[in-house]
């Protein structure tokens, strides 16, 4: 029987087999660091003696703490300075590569492994980040790990893992014009629920997956866990290749020759037998914007917002009454209706430099609307000065939006960047949990389109609904 490309990634990283129940012992390529998880896994190598079992395979880059304005002074909160002074100190003593603040190559862990190239087709890539599941783009089985995880890795290389299942979400078609990979992805959300992806690794496939760029499969990915899934998946191609190549840490003459021939051995067999099989029409799909306070409670912005009893059990129609409640909507209103307090344009979900490309295009020669507070943050310094030289920084700011250094930002609030109680945002990231982005604060998912002319209307849009759209 065939293989399916993530089996092919596990089993090339087997250093040792499970018996008896037992988890496998897997080799791990690429390890990811950033100051949240890491300070206590540090720690542990210090109390037992032990150095960093591969300081080459480990990366460190400044992102959740850190400030994206000011980034010059020292950062006003201690907790958030804490972090970010031990992080250093702990890259300093065990000897690890970090892109702190004002460093070319900081930014948000995700953006920054695949714009080195660090990220390639067939590696394991783990971090103390559930958004790990971004690098499954490249064809790569990467997955977030907790800290206690972080700390086996940094110390053997190496992680003891479970099996999974594996799951197809095949995307047949392209979609309309305005429909973009966010709006793919929270539609697979929408259809198969925050826990639907429970112990799998999706693997997203079909016409729309393969007309995709990079940085719109990493968007996909990204999401996996938004779906409960343990990473996401697309097999490497013409694309992948393009990409990657040129980059710092790609490989190059020979090399990269036989690189390219291996990674064109990882798309699943086409007699691989997969778990669970889902299938979406491209073609059907429309921008999507989430109401309630999971990615799953997403609708297209044609919609309105559902009631309780639009659902058949219990627990769904608790959870859209609770969810209604926190968000403060009415069941019937439209979708379009809904007014926005802030816009955020960036994430490891969407703050890359096409993603900024395709919202400046919407906003160009326009002003936002008044009393909305717009915020655009590039997802890595690199992203921040190729946009720089584009112009772009100019049409956020001539639009009347604030432009920001690199950083994961109002994503999750654990920086300045934050909702006030009862403010609501149109937001490009990946999670709409209660207090997400600040305590109190109400979160609509968006793609960088809906963002962008949400901030034009006020309300949440698309560029169609814009007066002079064509």
């Amino acid at each position: 029987m065939g293989q399916t490309m993530a089996q092919k990634v596990w089993e090339n990283h087997v250093v040792r087999r499970g018996e008896d129940g037992a988890p496998d012992l897997i080799y791990i390529d690429l390890h990811m660091v950033h100051e949240v998880t890491s300070p206590q896994a540090f720690e542990g190598l210090r109390l037992a003696g032990r150095p960093v079992r591969r300081p080459d395979l480990t990366i460190a880059t400044e992102d959740h703490n850190t400030p994206t304005l000011d980034i010059d002074l020292p950062i006003a909160d201690l907790t958030s300075r804490t972090q970010i002074e031990t992080l250093r100190s702990n890259a300093s003593d065990f000897g690890i590569r970090l892109h702190r603040l004002g460093d070319a190559d900081q930014g948000i862990v995700h953006v920054v492994g695949p714009q080195l190239g660090l990220t390639m087709p067939g590696l394991t890539v783990v971090c103390g980040d559930s958004h790990t599941s971004t690098h499954g783009a490249f064809g790569a089985l990467a997955f977030g790990i907790g800290t206690s995880e972080v700390e086996h890795v940094l110390a053997t290389q190496t992680l003891p893992l479970a099996p999974f299942k594996t799951m197809a979400v095949t995307v047949n078609g392209l979609p309309p014009e305005g429909v973009s990979a966010k709006d793919i992805i929270l539609a697979v959300i929408a259809r198969i629920g925050t826990a639907g992806g429970q112990g799998y690794v999706i693997e997203y496939r079909g016409e729309a997956i393969k007309a995709m760029s990079m940085e719109a499969r990493m968007t996909v990915c990204n999401m996996s866990i938004e779906a409960g899934a343990r990473a996401g998946m697309v097999a490497p191609d013409e694309t992948t290749f393009a990409y990657i190549a040129g980059r710092p840490h790609a490989p190059a003459g020979a090399d990269w020759d036989a690189a390219v021939e291996y990674w064109r051995t990882l798309p699943s067999d086409p007699d691989a037998t997969f778990d669970r099989e889902i299938v979406l029409d491209a073609t059907q799909l429309e921008p999507f914007v989430t109401w309630g306070t999971n990615p799953g409670q997403g609708l297209p912005l044609s919609a309105n917002i559902p009631s309780p009893d639009d659902f058949s059990s219990d627990a769904d129609k608790l959870a859209c009454s609770r969810a209604l409640d926190y968000m403060g909507l009415t069941p019937g209103m439209a979708l379009r209706d809904i007014a926005v307090d802030t816009v955020f344009i960036g994430s490891c979900t969407n703050g890359r430099i096409e993603d900024l490309r395709a919202a400046a295009k919407v906003v160009s020669g326009r002003h936002k609307a008044d009393g909305v507070r717009v915020l655009v943050v590039p997802g890595s310094a690199r992203v921040r000065l190729q946009a720089e030289a584009e112009g772009l920084d100019r049409v956020f700011t001539d639009f009347g939006a604030e432009w920001r250094n690199a950083g994961c930002s109002m994503c999750l609030g654990m920086n300045p960047d934050q909702l006030a109680p009862g403010e609501r945002s149109a937001s490009t990231s990946n999670r709409n949990f209660e207090g997400r982005q600040g305590k109190g604060g109400r979160t609509h998912l968006v793609s960088p389109l809906v963002a962008a002319a949400t901030a034009v209307r006020g309300r949440l849009s698309c560029p169609a609904d814009l007066p002079d759209a064509a």
